[in-house]
């Protein structure tokens, strides 16, 4: 069993489940991918590589991914083998011969059409007494016969011709040729030469060659007076250069080759014509030969390869020459190729065979141009039917250049005759094993001439029998099908030499060969040159005129097509045509066979009817039916690979394979088009006095025939549409058996309808060209700018009809059109309705109200019209721009834009503009993109740029508005003026758009601008929007937003805006952010519309702490910024850290107050933190109190005692903590200062400067005793015995100081008689345990006082 790649999972499919297929099963392959394959084509799926899969073009557009098909066609088909390819070193004997009687249908060639000798060249022919001689002039249907000395001419297909004859000269005709004359000797008319060669002389006549309308050629004879004595050469054999117009010749009297050269008028030192022999000196004619008998060798024919510059001739003794014309004038011989080196060469091909012995004779030779190999030069043809392809090197490689000159020459390949009897039918001779090579056949032995005509066409005569009198024709060519499907194929290993071949009768002898047709060539260089599949619907199939005693005959090499349309019409009806089709898609693979059945249905099949010599299309309904049959059943179906699938249906979609169907229609539409696809639509040509002249490089009747076979599958498609998997619409799903079959059916639906799609795009588009010439197009050019014409100079028909640029410039032209139109007179509904008519995508129906919008425009910006008509046809012109605003491009809104603002209009241009830019992005996709915060790579880019260049119209609107306005005045008599209005009017337009978008591009260019003040006057909800997101950018936009809010007294919302820019990352110095802070507070504090008042406190609240801490943290970074213990280096680390964000307070009292021994510091962080552990508090008042003595102490400059310090720090501390119950606790700051003032201050300043100092900072009176008196109580060190007597009066001090305050303001004594009298009490125990007598009286005299003020109570 295969095995299989496991499956990954596709979201609501089920691939595992069972389903019952509507499909037939498949035929399995005896081997997987992995294993050895079969040679046959059709070891591959049906023996073609089918075009890629639909991956990867999901992006693209319907008529862009049908034109990338077509290019992939395009290109497989240029890659066709080249000849050295397929024949290659070796030998070969492939040839499918089909029976005469069971398939004739396969011939690949056939009689056309047979033309009678005149009556006149008869009655001739037989008045004649010494020799005659017949030949073609087969490119130009005429024939000629020599009668003793008479030359005549006539056309051959003409049922009673005119004879021309030539019968001035007495001598007896040798040999005849039509070659091309040199450039610049004869008038243009003279477009041909025939040579002409008698006994004596050799004689020049011009030909004139016109074409009539209905391709008949007519022929003119004058003789040019030029002729050349050649007596004693008989010459036999003539050959010219079509390039150069070189005439070479030889005779039978020697082995040389002659030069017949010639000139306009004689020279000095030349006559008008002359001879050189190219062979020998002129010298050596005059030697006489002394030993051995003389050579009766001599040249039988001379051909050239003028790709090459060579000329080649063959003697009779079968030796073939080459000579390189170096120069224009010059020949050179640089290879002789004997017959023993041919066979030298042979053998190390081949041990033996009948056909090629010693006794091998060469009877003709064709050459093979460089445009169709690069090896083989030449191919000679044997007496026994062998063909010899030779190749030319120069030292160590093939010649790639007609430059050099090639220096040797060998057998590359041999081409054995066919086996006499062809192989039974039904038996392909290439399947599964390769039959032998078959080397001895005599099918061909008795051969008179062989002639290869490109691509391979090979004409071999042959007389069957010693004594046969007439010729018989054996016709070969390759099989480019099979060629074509075996090189396409992956498993294929070496591309052979298939050919197909026939024999045709003639009744008679041959005479002479000609081509009909120009030379087959399906591109100009080996690779894809002979693809005859490629060119079968795009050019004439090759003719080959046959000269023969009875008459001419003519044999056209069948196209594919037409041996199709024969087979089937021949096979039987139903019955007989699965085996044609089985046995087509066996050599040529289904995609190949579908696109031929799609042909023939379409009318593309030639044959001729018996009994009526004309070729005629086929047409037959039975014949059609076949074909259609076999397009639809057996086109395959579309797979899915299910390996690649991992993301849904959708996605799924990407990786189906489409169907042979699509492959056929592709290739179908491909070699209809392979002409005009990269072909410029326009040629510029430019005459010496300058004229330009526009010219289409495809003739129209090219453009009809491919617009006609379009059509002709437009509508095949259209009429069979519902047997038509892909087209037949949704209800085909309905069939369906799996999710596979479905997603697969719908990937065949878009591959299906992308090529209808494009198939309707270039048929509108070849209707378009053709209107472009029918009208004055050298008028219309010259009323395009520079940039389209360099366009429309670089436009291909491909661009033109699959991309959107071609389209775009195609509008521009069709504009023009109907401007120039409009100018002349004419009316544009006219215009426009052909222009619909014929190719409707360029001009739409939108397209027309735009033409009918610029009528009225262009009416408007007429002179001499009142202004209230000039206000309705701008208001008209502006309503018909808004009915098609979703179909305006950008360039007619500009256009129109510029109009409307000149003729300052400007609120209509300001409404269109916004109006195409909201058509042209329903969805709000772009600012969804903004939204999203603009990612790259991103579909939605596109939708935003051109909405964006829409605004940027508007601004340029703005601006002409505003000029506009600046330059009158904007009122007059107490009333605006019109120029005012209509700004107003315009900038109404604009506040009231509800373009979010819009406005955000508005507001940037306002801030580019600079006109900041006109951002802020604006009145609509979207300013907010847009400076609320602003502000998260920039600071300058931040501070626009809060100037904004100030602006319209929404202090708490500039509140908030300045917190956060306070907090924010921006890089803001600390001093700014307390100064945003600061106003903030402010703002908070004020009142708002619509905010309550506790939303106020609490965002008051949150300022002022934020406050506090940036105060802190600036008064850090002064004092850090400034303190000489900081290292240098660290110094800017440390400024910059706190010059910046406000820090958090653990941060701050970390990191930089406790290491910097800032004790104020860390007592106000204690503070703002609300941090209340006395152990911390006191600790850092006792460092602080320390600290300020030693400062003072220790410096003898300081100007003040240490206790006056410490005085200044408690005040300026007090204030600075805000006197806080946590960090100005009297508890642990009187017993500090009191035990300092006993430890260090003994005896240093007043007596009570402690007490006074507590007074002093607001400590109330009743704390302050309680305290002191706790420690009078304790008998704290150093309060101890006779200290406690300090205390003592410190405590009588503050009693004092209460009493008096309480009399100056007039209170009752200490606050209440309750406090009263526990200060008598107090004062009466210090009066006790007092030992100082003045201290005591004191305490006396204040009980006293006291006593009093409570009896007076």
């Amino acid at each position: 069993m295969a095995f299989q790649t496991p499956q990954r999972p596709l979201p609501g499919a089920f691939f595992n489940t069972p389903a019952p297929s509507r499909y037939p099963p498949s035929r399995q392959p005896v081997f997987t991918a992995g294993g050895g394959q079969s040679r046959n084509p059709s070891s591959s799926q049906d023996g073609q590589q089918p075009l890629a899969p639909l991956r990867d073009s999901q992006s693209l557009q319907p008529i862009q991914r049908a034109a990338r098909t077509i290019n992939e066609v395009l290109q497989r088909e240029a890659n066709f083998p080249d000849l050295d390819s397929y024949v290659r070193q070796g030998i070969s004997s492939d040839y499918e011969l089909p029976s005469e009687t069971t398939e004739p249908a396969w011939a690949p060639f056939q009689k056309t059409k047979s033309y009678d000798l005149p009556d006149r060249i008869y009655e001739q022919y037989n008045n004649g007494n010494l020799a005659t001689k017949m030949g073609l002039f087969a490119d130009l249907s005429h024939a000629w016969v020599c009668i003793d000395n008479c030359f005549y001419l006539w056309d051959y297909t003409s049922p009673n011709p005119d004879i021309i004859g030539y019968e001035e000269q007495p001598h007896g005709i040798t040999a005849v040729k039509l070659i091309k004359p040199r450039k610049g000797v004869f008038v243009d008319s003279i477009n041909h030469l025939i040579v002409i060669a008698t006994t004596q002389t050799i004689i020049l006549l011009g030909a004139a060659v016109t074409t009539e309308g209905s391709g008949i050629k007519r022929v003119a004879l004058y003789d040019t007076k030029m002729d050349l004595h050649i007596k004693g050469l008989n010459v036999e054999v003539i050959e010219g250069s079509a390039d150069t117009g070189r005439i070479f010749f030889a005779g039978t009297a020697d082995n040389d080759l002659y030069e017949f050269t010639y000139q306009q008028e004689e020279k000095w030192f030349a006559n008008r014509t002359g001879k050189i022999n190219h062979t020998s000196p002129g010298y050596t004619a005059l030697v006489p030969q002394l030993w051995g008998a003389k050579s009766h060798e001599h040249v039988k024919e001379i051909v050239v390869d003028d790709s090459r510059r060579l000329v080649y001739t063959l003697s009779n003794e079968s030796s073939i020459r080459t000579f390189h014309m170096d120069t224009a004038t010059t020949l050179c011989q640089v290879i002789e190729k004997k017959r023993h080196e041919m066979l030298r060469d042979i053998s190390h091909m081949i041990s033996s065979s009948v056909l090629l012995t010693a006794k091998m004779e060469v009877k003709s030779i064709s050459p093979i141009s460089g445009s169709e190999g690069s090896k083989l030069h030449l191919m000679a043809t044997t007496t026994t039917g062998c063909r010899l392809f030779l190749s030319a090197t120069r030292g160590y490689g093939y010649i790639s250049s007609s430059g050099n000159a090639p220096q040797s020459m060998q057998v590359q390949h041999i081409k054995f005759p066919p086996l006499l009897e062809p192989r039974p039918p039904g038996n392909p001779a290439y399947q599964g094993v390769e039959p032998p090579i078959e080397i001895s056949s005599n099918a061909l032995s008795q051969t008179e001439e062989g002639l290869r005509f490109p691509p391979g066409f090979f004409f071999c005569f042959v007389r069957k029998t010693p004594g046969d009198q007439r010729h018989h024709l054996f016709l070969s060519a390759p099989d480019t099908g099979r060629i074509a499907a075996e090189a396409r194929s992956v498993t294929a290993q070496a591309t052979r030499f298939y050919e197909q071949g026939c024999w045709v009768p003639l009744g008679g002898n041959a005479q002479a060969v000609g081509l009909v047709t120009p030379p087959f060539g399906a591109s100009r260089q080996p690779l894809g040159f002979g693809n005859e599949l490629a060119v079968q619907y795009d050019e004439q199939p090759t003719d080959v005129a046959i000269l023969t005693n009875s008459g001419v005959h003519i044999i056209r090499r069948r196209r594919l097509v037409d041996i199709f349309a024969a087979a089937i019409r021949g096979g039987g009806g139903d019955d007989g045509l699965e085996n044609e089709v089985k046995k087509f898609i066996r050599q040529y693979g289904r995609g190949e066979t579908t696109a031929t059945a799609l042909a023939v249905a379409c009318g593309q099949g030639n044959d001729v009817v018996p009994g009526d010599p004309r070729l005629a299309r086929i047409s037959d309904p039975e014949t059609l039916k076949l074909a259609r049959k076999a397009f639809v059943e057996y086109g395959g179906r579309p797979s899915l690979n299910e390996n690649l699938v991992s993301e849904g249906p959708m996605h799924a979609i990407e990786n189906v394979r489409p169907s042979s169907r699509h492959e056929g229609i592709a290739m179908y539409m491909g070699r209809l088009v392979r002409s005009l696809w990269k072909t410029l639509v326009i040629t510029e040509t430019i005459s010496p006095n300058g004229a330009v002249a526009i010219s289409s490089p495809i003739t129209a009747n090219k453009l009809i025939s491919i617009q006609d076979e379009l059509t002709k599958l437009a509508n095949f498609l259209e009429d069979n549409s519902s047997f038509i998997e892909g087209l037949a619409g949704p209800e085909s799903l309905q069939n369906v058996a799996s999710q596979q079959e479905q997603i697969a059916l719908q990937g065949e639906h878009q591959a299906l309808h992308s090529l209808q799609r494009l198939n309707s795009s270039i048929i509108e588009g070849i209707s378009f060209v053709q209107m472009l010439f029918d009208e004055r197009v050298d008028e219309i050019w010259k009323t395009l700018d520079d940039a389209v014409k360099q366009r429309l100079r670089e436009l291909t028909f491909e661009l033109l009809f699959s991309t959107d640029q071609g389209k775009d410039l195609a509008k521009v032209l069709v504009k023009s059109i109907v401007n120039r139109n409009i100018a002349s007179g004419s009316n544009v509904d006219t215009v426009a309705d052909a222009l619909r008519r014929r190719c409707g995508t360029f001009c739409s129906a939108d397209d027309v109200i735009i033409f009918k919008a610029q009528e009225q425009l262009k009416k408007a910006s007429e002179t001499g019209i009142s202004q209230d008509m000039v206000r309705n046809l701008l208001h008209e012109s502006l309503r018909l721009f808004q009915q098609v605003a979703s179909a305006l491009s950008l360039e007619n809104l500009q256009s129109a834009v510029d109009q409307f603002s000149a003729l300052q209009f400007y609120a209509g241009a300001i409404s269109l503009t916004l109006l195409v830019a909201k058509e042209s992005d329903r969805g709000n996709t772009a600012l969804n993109w903004v939204n999203d915060n603009k990612p790259e790579h991103d579909t939605r880019i596109s939708a935003f740029n051109f909405r964006k260049q829409c605004y940027e119209l508007v601004h340029r609107v703005l601006v002409a508005v505003d000029d506009a306005a600046a330059r009158e005045p904007e009122t007059i008599d107490g009333r605006a003026t019109l120029i005012a209005t209509k700004r107003s009017e315009a900038h109404t337009v604009v506040n009231d758009s509800e373009d979010e978008l819009f406005h955000f591009d508005l507001y940037e260019w306002y801030l580019h601008q600079g006109w900041i003040d006109r951002l802020l006057a604006v009145d609509s909800p979207f300013v907010v929007e847009f400076l609320t997101r602003s502000a998260a950018t920039s600071v300058e936009r931040a501070d626009l937003l809060w100037r904004f809010y100030v602006h319209r007294e929404q202090f708490y919302e500039a509140a908030t805006v300045q917190l956060d820019l306070a907090k924010s990352e921006f890089q803001i110095t600390l001093a700014d952010r307390i100064g945003y802070l600061s106003r903030s507070k402010a703002n908070a504090s004020a009142q708002s519309r619509g905010v309550g008042r506790q939303a106020r406190q609490m965002l008051l609240y949150e300022v002022s702490e934020l406050l506090d801490v940036a105060n802190l943290q600036d008064e850090l970074l002064h004092r850090l910024r400034a303190d000489p213990r900081v290292p240098d280096e660290r110094r800017p680390q440390i400024v910059q850290k706190l010059d910046s964000q406000v820090l958090n307070l653990t941060e701050l009292y970390n990191d930089y107050a406790d290491q910097a021994s800032y004790f104020d510091l860390c007592l106000m962080i204690y503070e703002c933190a609300d941090h209340r552990n006395e152990a911390d508090i006191s600790a850092t008042w006792q460092q602080l109190l320390d600290n300020t003595h030693m400062k003072v102490a220790e410096d003898q400059n300081a100007g003040q005692l240490p206790y006056e310090a410490v005085v200044t720090m408690v005040k300026d501390m007090a204030d600075r903590l805000n006197h806080s119950e946590s960090t100005f606790n009297p508890s642990i700051i009187i017993p500090m200062i009191e035990r300092y003032a006993i430890e260090n201050q003994n005896g240093v300043g007043s007596r009570h400067w402690i007490p006074d100092l507590f007074i002093s900072v607001g400590m109330p009176f009743e704390v302050i005793i309680n305290v002191i008196q706790g420690m009078w109580y304790n008998n704290l060190a150093p309060f101890t015995e006779r200290r406690k007597g300090i205390l003592a009066e410190h405590i009588l001090h503050v009693c004092e100081e209460w009493y008096d305050e309480c009399l100056r303001t007039n209170t009752i004594v200490y606050g209440s008689d309750d406090n009263a009298l526990e200060i008598q009490d107090l004062l009466e125990q210090l009066r006790q345990t007092e030992a100082d007598a003045e201290v005591r009286d004191r305490l006396i005299q204040l009980r006293r006082k006291i006593a009093q003020a409570r009896g007076r109570v």
